[in-house]
């Protein structure tokens, strides 16, 4: 619990490192551009397909296409909430490399060796693919567990992103083998940092950043606990 603790303060330290920084402005950039996109994309498709009048019984027809269309601009703070999220997971994949490399070189630790952009990608889908999954079954399971559903949901995030960001890092220095058998041996601190990151992942306008924090604080914990490595 406390290295966990430890990497989350140190990932938030090195968000202020010039090339880390600019990862997290460049993905809250690529993440507000999709957005405006899908708003504009939502905006002419409801002026072109949707319906021109709204047939009301006494009244009549009452034009409705550009109250439509412009009103679905109020979705952008909606469409923000729920995609934040998995979006900037999914940006946090392709950068995660820069992230790894600043950070160990920062921190005197071990380098690790490059993936290429290829990995880069398919971890990006992979992490992309476990935020939705896993956002919907809590979705589903909530009205089955009641109380307990945040504690279904932040484990489940927790155990899941602990897993991928952790896989993230450790790749750069251990086999997939090696890897998985670290994260098993050390499963309860990994999935407690994994839950740190769900947590802040709930929290708007913070979550577009918190990806980023992430590939560094899972840097830090991989190299506290793999055998030999540094913790400065």
């Amino acid at each position: 619990m406390i290295a966990a603790l430890r990497a989350l303060v140190l990932g938030w330290l090195d968000l202020l490192r010039p090339r880390v920084f600019g990862v997290v402005v460049l993905g809250v950039g690529l993440t507000l551009a999709l957005f405006v996109a899908l708003q504009v994309a939502l905006f002419w498709a409801l002026r072109a397909w949707g319906p021109e009048t709204l047939a009301l019984p006494w009244i009549g027809d009452i034009p409705v296409n550009g109250a439509l269309s412009w009103g679905s601009l109020a979705l952008l703070p909606v469409i923000s909430l729920f995609l934040a999220a998995p979006v900037a997971a999914a940006f946090a994949g392709l950068f995660s490399e820069r992230v790894a490399e600043t950070v160990e070189a920062a921190h005197g630790y071990p380098p690790g060796r490059s993936l290429d952009f290829v990995d880069g990608l398919l971890d990006s889908l992979v992490i992309l693919g476990a935020v939705v999954i896993v956002g919907v079954v809590g979705l589903i399971l909530t009205p089955l567990v009641g109380p307990l559903a945040p504690v279904v949901f932040y484990g489940a995030n927790g155990w899941l992103l602990g897993r991928e960001f952790f896989s993230l890092a450790a790749r750069r220095h251990l086999d997939a083998g090696q890897a998985d058998a670290l994260r098993r041996a050390r499963a309860g601190t990994v999935t407690a940092l994994g839950v740190g990151i769900a947590l802040l992942l709930t929290v708007p306008v913070l979550n577009i950043v918190v990806p980023v924090l992430a590939a560094s604080a899972f840097t830090h914990l991989f190299h506290a606990l793999s055998r030999g490595g540094r913790t400065a």
